[in-house]
């Protein structure tokens, strides 16, 4: 009991300092920082039920999720070539339907998650929303094909590293519809050139 009342106090203590923080975190720092107070020696009930790398896995995921489905709308609005508007497409579908298989898993491991993609993905939307034409779908290709070389290659590691099972297998089922995904989007941007 004394432990987890000294969890809850650091808790609080964290969340008191962080609203008092003049630098606000973005979503993803906060689910970080919320995840690194937890009790990790809990089933996860009261703490969190994985370890520190196997969270932040989750978060880097949905991250990275979110930022593809806020991108994907883009394309599927503003694309003038029709491959990109159908790629932005379905980015929208299938990273929707994986994000909601992370936050099932999320939930059970009670694994803070971010609700909004970070900064640098917020700011790469920001900058792909001011872009027309083909402007806008060769920013767009080339963020897609940055972001989904980074994704499957945190997925690799983690399909080989997470200590959580649960967490292992999302990664591992995810891997291959992220390589079809680059795969795809190479080839697009292959084609405009």
């Amino acid at each position: 009991m004394k432990k987890l009342s000294l969890v809850a106090m650091m808790a609080v203590a964290a969340l008191s300092f962080q609203a008092c923080n003049n630098a606000a975190k973005d979503s993803k720092e906060t689910a970080d920082s919320v995840n690194a107070v937890k009790d990790t020696t809990t089933n996860g009930s009261t703490g969190i039920a994985v370890d520190a790398n196997d969270a932040k896995f989750a978060t880097d995921a949905a991250n990275a999720g979110m930022a593809e489905v806020a991108a994907g709308k883009l394309a599927s609005e503003k694309a003038v070539n029709p491959q990109v508007k159908e790629f932005g497409a379905m980015m929208v579908t299938d990273h929707t339907k994986v994000n909601e298989e992370l936050m099932a898993i999320a939930k059970t491991k009670n694994i803070t998650l971010p609700t909004a993609p970070d900064a640098d993905h917020q700011k790469m939307a920001a900058d792909l929303a001011a872009k027309t034409g083909k402007d806008f779908d060769k920013a767009y290709v080339d963020a897609m094909v940055d972001g989904h070389k980074k994704v499957a290659s945190m997925l690799e590691d983690a399909s080989k590293n997470c200590k959580d099972a649960d967490l292992m297998a999302f990664a591992t089922k995810t891997l291959p519809a992220v390589k079809m995904h680059l795969a795809k989007i190479e080839a697009i941007q292959k084609s405009m050139k």
